[in-house]
């Protein structure tokens, strides 16, 4: 059965909210990263057989409106905090991916009792000098595709490259893709360290961070680094690259699963 969809406005309808959810069960919610939300991913499909899985797609991508009247990453987690109130969610757990870990983060560590159990993968938000990150927001696809994936040429990296239809929809792609990369780069750009390490600390949710063996957009150096500062927090490696959860959906679920229990 496919997802339902929701719309929720906030702040007088300033911040407009477009979000999927699916599945019975604990409330789970998901942030999506710099990719966006292509569908109903096979990672959110497994989570959805266990738990009520919401997943809203940031100001600004996939019909979600109001990136221009958010200042800065606190002000979007403020603003997430708003719609989880909107959508009756008092207490959740919280997944997300690169941004949307980062995003996760600050939510739990603004809204402390919002969340039950905290899941990153690969989160940004932390700036190591000596390991520097990829330029996910800049690098044209070209080079920033073998960088994604632990093998370029599986069937999961070669699809998720497939060109579109038709010369119209590779416009409309083109399009999408500067307005999406654009709305999330306001939070980030031009590195992603925005104070997250001066809030980690109020993180009280056990925290699973997990990280695909090959991630050469933000190496595990980054993972050791927040296990380092979170307060009650475990480091789990699988074999894939950047996108584990399109990689290796049932080895990415099957963890997140695992650990919230």
């Amino acid at each position: 059965m496919p997802p339902r969809e929701e719309v929720v406005s906030i702040r007088d309808g300033t911040v407009r909210f477009r979000s999927l959810h699916a599945g019975v069960g604990e409330p789970l919610v998901f942030f999506h990263s710099f990719e966006g939300l292509p569908g109903w991913p096979e990672f959110l499909e497994r989570l959805s057989a266990r738990y009520a899985v919401s997943a809203p797609l940031h100001p600004g991508v996939g019909g979600s409106e109001g990136v221009e009247a958010l200042d800065d990453v606190v002000d979007l987690a403020l603003a997430y905090d708003e719609w989880l109130t909107a959508l009756g969610i008092e207490r959740c757990h919280l997944v997300g991916h690169f941004f949307g870990g980062m995003v996760a983060a600050e939510v739990a560590a603004l809204f402390p009792a919002r969340v039950k159990k905290l899941a990153l993968l690969s989160p940004t938000g932390l700036w190591l000098d000596g390991v520097p990150q990829a330029d996910a927001l800049t690098l044209p696809p070209s080079e920033l595709h073998p960088l994604l994936w632990k093998d370029p040429a599986s069937p999961a990296a070669s699809a998720w490259q497939a060109p579109p239809p038709s010369e119209d929809a590779k416009v409309a792609a083109q399009i999408e893709r500067i307005q999406r990369l654009a709305a999330m780069g306001k939070f980030v750009w031009p590195i992603p360290d925005k104070g997250l390490k001066k809030r980690l600390h109020r993180i009280v949710a056990p925290t699973l961070l997990l990280w695909g063996d090959a991630d050469r957009v933000n190496p595990v150096a980054y993972g050791e680094e927040f296990l380092r500062r979170l307060k009650s927090a475990e480091l789990k490696i699988l074999s894939g690259g950047h996108l584990l959860l399109y990689e290796a959906p049932g080895a990415a679920s099957g963890a997140v699963a695992a650990f919230l229990g």
